[in-house]
């Protein structure tokens, strides 16, 4: 079904898929990709679509590369943030413009809010795909509100009641430098962020860190007032890792305390696995996938909508801007 913009001047904006409005394709008429002259109906559909359906793909526009995506981001009306506190390796391409998680091709990266791990996330996410990949690489999307509905709500309540503890400790090769997740070497830039985040910080024998940070499970959207589930227990559980690769780390670290990343309730109780299964049953369950054409660009409310990214084969470029921070 097509849907003129809101503005009425020829946008075409229709469901990209007949099985649920997310994402909604926005598409110039042919011939005019231009998207400075469509920037006011773009704007105006991303104050009053974007709310409802969650995410917007914008297609067939003249955006290609880390400038025009970042003129385009920015033309939001916000200015795009930093990766502080960041939990994978990327790269800054341009001022608020970086590469998407950079992992190996052949893993998958599980569906997520940005940053629900913390107490401050970005409210807006943009994807712009300047390659796409010869086979896979899609970059999974999920209704965030939807996955809380159909959580079991003992579960769910269980979750929000006793919070979340994510662990972290930084370097020893197994994973990101306390330098790099925090954008900085000086300790006391370190301890000077931790503190306004309420994040606990621990400098070990061996002069690594690791932190303690105590979160939501689940939110109330500021905007729409809808409930959604938002939190990345599933993911930076050690259950999340292959099982070799879990045999193999808990074989070198003599606490689990010292794993790279860990999750717990939020009094430091261990996270039954069997709800984590059932957790991600539904995330699977929720899941939408579209294939991305060169020029693509994703906009997505981070808290209406996870995004993921499937492993891939042959070259891919996604890069990803953030903005509109956002705290519990």
């Amino acid at each position: 079904m097509l849907i003129q913009a809101a503005l009425g001047d020829g946008l075409i904006v229709r469901a990209l898929r007949t099985e649920g409005a997310l994402p909604l394709l926005v598409e110039p008429p042919e011939g005019d990709g231009n998207w400075r002259h469509w920037l006011p109906a773009l704007q105006e559909l991303a104050r009053t679509r974007l709310p409802d359906v969650g995410g917007l793909l914008l297609r067939g526009f003249d955006v290609l590369g880390e400038q025009p995506f970042q003129q385009l981001a920015r033309a939001f009306g916000h200015e795009l943030l930093g990766y502080e506190f960041g939990s994978t390796p990327r790269q800054a391409v341009e001022q608020g413009v970086y590469t998407s998680t950079e992992y190996p091709a052949h893993q998958v990266i599980p569906l997520h809010n940005e940053q629900s791990y913390t107490l401050a996330w970005p409210l807006k996410i943009w994807f712009h795909c300047v390659q796409p990949s010869v086979e896979g690489g899609e970059t999974p999307i999920a209704d965030s509100r939807l996955i809380y509905r159909r959580l079991d709500p003992a579960l769910r309540e269980r979750f929000a009641e006793r919070r979340l503890m994510y662990v972290r400790n930084y370097g020893n090769g197994l994973d990101l430098p306390w330098e790099q997740a925090f954008n900085t070497a000086d300790r006391a830039e370190v301890e000077r962020f931790c503190r306004a985040g309420r994040i606990e910080f621990e400098w070990k024998a061996d002069g690594e860190l690791r932190t303690r940070q105590v979160c939501q499970a689940v939110a109330r959207h500021p905007r729409t007032g809808d409930m959604v589930w938002f939190n990345q227990a599933h993911l930076f559980h050690v259950s999340n890792l292959a099982p070799a690769v879990r045999e193999g780390l808990l074989a070198v670290v003599e606490d689990p305390l010292d794993l790279p990343r860990n999750v717990y309730y939020g009094d430091g109780s261990p996270l039954e696995e069997d709800a984590l299964a059932q957790i991600r049953d539904v995330l699977d369950a929720c899941t939408v996938r579209f294939p991305w054409q060169q020029g693509d660009v994703l906009m997505l409310d981070n808290m209406l909508v996870a995004h993921g990214r499937a492993s891939f084969k042959g070259s891919r470029k996604v890069i990803v801007a953030m903005a509109e921070p956002a705290q519990e």
